[in-house]
């Protein structure tokens, strides 16, 4: 590997951040001409050239990929755009095959990352081997399962390592293909310092129209760089054209995406730390309100315990949730915020009562 593929150098000269782009899957070896004649074209030459080759679908009989033939067509990216490329693995046999074709960067998928026994096949196969490898999240909102799939691979000697950050799965929220989640990346980041997190927009809004708003929130949070399926012809793509963009709309995006620098330090002015500072004080109010409410919970909950009253009381709940939701609505806090505040502070305090009453049942002799 050269060092030019070291992530830290991976960067467009967008304020440091990294971007991927091409076709879902590797469909034909003119599918591949064409997207990269059009990327050249456009002068929209990503940092990264991505395809498919092998696609775990839901359910059988879709379109599974090309297989090892498509890494023939790699070439062609090489001889067009002379850069990198990457594709997914998803197992050992997947990796033998994309190092035999020089493959530069490889990616694992999130339904292979919610599997420790595949990733550490894979990391196993990888052992020795010097290859940036990212891992995109699991496909449940599991940050300890997402840097294990990680750990696995930095604990066989992989150094170059990335995160990429795609979605999870959510039947109730009809916004995304993939709900953001979007603290789970600045955990991934806060726990693993250095750590790189790429945003796939296209995995998480499943629709065109959306990746831009998508991948600007990518950028307002700190994250590094962009993934964005990029076909020639999206609406005839064998998979996943619904979200996927032409060059040019590809060209359209990132001009118009503000790509603040996230490898500036931010030195504070006077003005900055007193609003910082302020902010400190009201937390600080915010913590001591919530002791005096848990030492209010504690003595409904020795009240409970002492008439043998059940901690959860539906009514009760009900009518919090109702009327606090509506205050806080009206102080001009979103209703899903009140929503799952309050269902954080509900679990803390049934935990307490319940504590109680544990703790004040007499022990059963055997």
């Amino acid at each position: 590997m050269s060092d030019h593929l070291q992530i830290k150098d991976w960067g467009l000269g967008l304020s440091g951040h990294t971007i991927i782009a091409g076709p879902c899957s590797a469909e034909t070896p003119e599918q591949i001409e064409k997207v990269c004649l059009e990327m050249k074209n456009q002068n929209t030459v990503p940092d990264i050239f991505r395809a498919g080759i092998w696609k775990p679908r839901t359910r059988p009989g879709l379109f599974e990929g090309i297989g090892e033939e498509g890494l023939t067509w790699m070439e062609i990216v090489r001889n067009i755009l002379n850069i990198p490329i990457t594709t997914e693995v998803g197992n050992a046999a997947h990796v033998e095959m994309a190092l035999k074709h020089k493959v530069d960067v490889l990616w694992v998928g999130a339904r292979t990352t919610v599997n420790p026994f595949a990733v550490q096949e894979i990391a196993d196969a990888l052992r020795g081997v010097d290859i940036p490898v990212m891992v995109k999240n699991p496909m449940n909102p599991d940050l300890q399962l997402w840097l294990g799939a990680l750990e696995r691979f930095h604990k066989v000697g992989i150094n170059k390592l990335a995160g990429i950050h795609r979605g999870f799965s959510d039947s109730y929220d009809k916004r995304f293909r993939n709900k953001p989640n979007w603290s789970m990346p600045i955990h991934l980041k806060r726990e693993w310092p250095g750590m790189q997190v790429i945003n796939d927009p296209s995995h998480i809004v499943g629709n065109r129209e959306g990746i831009l708003e998508t991948a600007q929130r990518a950028i307002n949070f700190g994250l590094d760089g962009l993934m964005i399926e990029t076909h020639h012809d999206p609406d005839n793509a064998w998979s996943d054209a619904k979200q996927q963009v032409t060059p040019a709309r590809l060209k359209e995006i990132l001009s118009q995406i503000d790509f603040i620098d996230n490898t500036v330090e931010i030195n504070p002015d006077e003005h900055l730390n007193d609003l910082r500072n302020a902010v400190d004080h009201l937390d600080d109010q915010l913590l001591d309100i919530l002791q005096e409410r848990f030492s209010m919970i504690d003595q409904i909950g020795a009240y409970k315990r002492e008439r043998h009253l059940t901690v959860f009381q539906s009514d009760r709940w009900k009518y919090v949730m109702e009327s606090r939701t509506k205050k806080g609505v009206a102080k001009n806090l979103s209703e899903k915020f009140m929503k799952e505040l309050l269902y954080c502070i509900h679990e803390e305090s049934v935990k307490r009562q319940e504590k109680q009453i544990r703790e004040a049942e007499p022990v059963k002799k055997a």
